[in-house]
């Protein structure tokens, strides 16, 4: 059966439909698992989105995606997401990069290990422990796969932790368009029925300091060297969305890999007004933007986890290109 790391995945699910002469009626269904409860598996199919029941799956499991992503396409994206959270400290091991930004999330403090280190896989993991040790951080490796799985076998026989998943996703852009507000989603949050419809999105070149609490709150601080990484990219732009003078909603679009990709992260709705269609209007008014800059994808990234994110992003066309591991170093 499936399981939570399944989400965002293409899977085949053969399903009971109905009793003929005693005997159970089959149906197959293959598409992306948006969405794993106790009770329901969500997927979206060719033909659209499909709910079924638990109690009606006979038989369900992962199965290959259609084409997978060449290393070199990989390779590229995982470059353009460097460049558009870009870690103020940083080093090489040949190809290889080690970035520190004082601990503030594990993308910015972890080493990317693509390409040639320019020495034996044992000698690189330890040049990964040492030069995080004269950081003063635990040294951390993220791992896109499979292109990383050697390296992954490595820090499986030195004992490394492993965070769960992360998806990398894509879409071609433009985006599809937001549905509206008060359409797409009924009843009322905060006692403002259809009140976010009139919301607007604001584009700004750099974050207000509401913007930057926002973005505090959601990862736990905000030292210096996050400022660096949200800011020190050429083409940024952080989306504002207030209503009745409070900001509730948030993001932030790059443009890098040679001006190809939009990169979306901080994308969050307070809560008072979720539900409501705003995230899906801050990745629009992004990608437009995105767009009027050159690009013609867009990625982001998503814990495998955070189910209801993976489903909004594949209603907007996101598909999952790879995944990465975090992989950190045991204690001492």
């Amino acid at each position: 059966m499936l399981r939570q790391q399944d989400v965002g995945h293409r899977i085949v699910v053969r399903r009971i439909v109905g009793i003929r002469e005693g005997r159970p009626l089959f149906s197959d269904a293959l598409g992306e698992l948006v969405e794993l409860s106790e009770t329901h598996l969500t997927l979206a199919t060719a033909q659209g989105q499909l709910r079924v029941p638990v109690a009606q799956v006979h038989r369900a499991k992962r199965v290959p995606p259609t084409r997978r992503p060449t290393a070199a396409a990989v390779v590229a994206l995982e470059r353009a997401a460097d460049e558009a959270w870009p870690a103020p400290t940083r080093g090489r091991l040949g190809d290889w990069l080690l970035r520190s930004a004082d601990g503030w999330t594990g993308r910015a403090n972890s080493a990317l290990p693509i390409g040639d280190p320019d020495r034996p896989l044992p000698a690189a993991v330890d040049a990964v422990e040492r030069w995080y040790a004269e950081q003063g951080q635990p040294p951390m490796i993220n791992m896109p796969l499979p292109l990383a799985a050697p390296v992954g076998a490595e820090l499986d026989a030195r004992g490394w932790g492993v965070r769960p998943p992360t998806l990398v996703q894509t879409t071609p852009l433009p985006v599809a368009e937001p549905a509206d507000a008060a359409g797409e989603h009924a009843g009322t949050a905060g006692g403002q029925a259809g009140g976010w419809g009139s919301a607007v999105v604001e584009l700004a070149t750099a974050p207000s300091e509401e913007w930057l609490a926002i973005a505090a709150g959601r990862k736990g601080g905000l030292p210096e060297a996050a400022r660096h990484v949200l800011t020190a990219v050429d083409q940024v732009r952080f989306a504002h969305v207030y209503a009745d003078g409070t900001l509730v909603a948030v993001g932030r679009g790059t443009v890098t890999g040679q001006g190809r990709w939009l990169g979306l992260s901080l994308i969050e709705v307070l809560p008072v007004a979720r539900r409501q269609g705003l995230a899906r209007r801050v990745i629009h008014e992004l990608a437009v933007w995105g767009v009027s800059s050159g690009a013609t994808h867009a990625f982001l990234q998503v814990e495998q986890r955070n189910t209801a994110a993976v489903a909004l992003y594949q209603r907007l066309g996101f598909t999952t290109h790879h995944t990465y591991l975090t992989r950190v170093a045991p204690v001492g």
